[in-house]
């Protein structure tokens, strides 16, 4: 195993026990809670979020157990200064951009990446600007070669530009 998490595809939750430190709790509720905390083997810094879920929605036996969730973000120095004197925001899932830990199958955390999230709306959004120019196609009615090429070109320009 590397010494860094960030090299590893998954991190037993026995490690983070052990190396995971709390330096300064930024937020406490009820239900969720934020820190910034720091690997005591590599000195890296982490902002942590967990959150307690009660799943009603279950039938049976299990229903309504509280299930603690855990995310580490890694963070830089200059974002751990950030956090603590110049209040950057740091709220998940809206400032949670880059690749991070979180709960995993059978205790260990594994990474998670949430930019497809921002590609995944982009695309969506080029897909409904697309249709928009389809539907003003349509009710123009002129399906001359010469229009349909102005068509092509205004949906090409489109995409380009959303790229």
């Amino acid at each position: 195993m590397s010494a860094s998490w960030q090299e590893s595809k998954t991190v037993s939750s026995e490690s983070l026990q052990e190396r995971l430190q709390t330096i300064r709790p930024l937020q406490q509720e009820e239900h969720e809670q934020y820190e910034i905390a720091k690997d005591r083997l590599t000195g890296e810094h982490y902002l942590h979020y967990a959150y307690l879920h009660r799943n009603f929605a279950a039938v049976g036996p299990g229903a309504g157990e509280a299930e603690v969730f855990h995310h580490l973000m890694p963070i830089d120095n200059d974002e751990v200064l950030g956090l603590l004197f110049n209040d950057e925001p740091f709220l998940y899932p809206q400032h949670w951009t880059k690749p991070f830990l979180r709960n995993g199958p059978e205790g260990d955390y594994v990474w998670f990446d949430p930019s497809y999230v921002a590609e995944e709306e982009e695309d969506m959004a080029a897909a409904i600007r697309i249709t928009e120019e389809l539907a003003r196609f349509r009710e123009e009615g002129d399906y001359s070669e010469e229009a349909i090429k102005r068509l092509f070109e205004r949906t090409n320009g489109k995409r380009e530009q959303d790229s």
